[in-house]
């Protein structure tokens, strides 16, 4: 078995999941990647990854909704690697409705993604990194962890209990090694973003412009999106010994908004 540190990353073929996935790549990890897409591109990224940092890098197609594929996926990159050293829960999905038109099966789909996945993905993943005695957990969690904003009742509702999740994990690991942790960014330009741009135009009645500039930035005093490279940057710093004494923590990346 490989003696470099291995990092799975849920919800990685794209977006901030990906930008992680690169960062501990060029910091010498073997990664596990997971999540949807278009075959040949994900065989892509995987190899070139691992061409690049010369790391191994694996791909799960697991879907984050279902129980018995996190288990598999978790349980496979155990047996092959001995133990997962670094969890990041970045898998997620947005759909913008007010709540008494909210449709039940988003409801149900946000919460399992966003939310559970990430309970089933700890409680799996944990009794190994306490045998070892270190282990870095990361929940890409939102600003909407700390906040709300209209029409996005599951969205924040699952972010608020990544919140509480983070919190209480990183009380019943205190002694172990292992640190659990939340980012909270604000508005980053990633693929979930841009998709959810026509639906909230749609749904208060302005143009996609407008929700950019006066919804999405309007929240943000720097007037400027998060970029991947930054919130990336930040999960290597938790992922690293400099921050053993950080635990419990939500930590903010959100230009100021959180701090009006």
């Amino acid at each position: 078995m490989s003696t470099k540190k291995l990092a799975l990353i849920t919800g990685s073929t794209s977006g901030i999941g990906l930008g992680i996935a690169k960062s501990f790549a060029s910091k010498g990890m073997n990664i596990v990647l997971n999540g949807f897409g278009d075959p040949s591109t994900i065989e892509e990224i995987r190899s070139n990854l691992a061409k690049e940092y010369a790391v191994e890098v694996r791909y799960s197609g697991a879907d984050m909704s279902k129980v018995d594929e996190i288990e598999a996926m978790i349980k496979t990159a155990e047996n092959e690697f001995g133990a997962i050293d670094i969890l990041v829960n970045n898998a997620g999905i947005q759909h913008v409705s007010p709540v008494e038109d909210f449709p039940v099966d988003k409801w149900n789909a946000i919460i399992a993604i966003n939310l559970s996945a990430s309970f089933h993905t700890i409680r799996v993943a944990l009794p190994k990194m306490k045998a070892k005695g270190w282990g870095r957990i990361i929940n890409i969690a939102s600003a909407h962890a700390l906040v709300a904003s209209p029409y996005k009742s599951a969205y924040v509702a699952a972010k608020h209990g990544i919140a509480g999740l983070t919190k209480t994990v990183a009380l019943e690991t205190a002694t172990s090694g292992v640190t659990m942790n939340a980012i909270c960014p604000g508005y980053v330009w990633t693929p979930l973003v841009e998709k959810q741009i026509p639906d909230t135009a749609k749904t208060r009645g302005i143009t996609e412009e407008e929700v950019i500039k006066n919804v999405m930035l309007h929240s943000q005093p720097t007037k400027k999106f998060v970029t991947i490279d930054q919130v990336a940057a930040l999960a290597n710093y938790l992922a690293s010994e400099e921050a053993a004494s950080i635990t419990g923590a939500l930590l903010s990346i959100d230009g100021g908004w959180t701090a009006q």
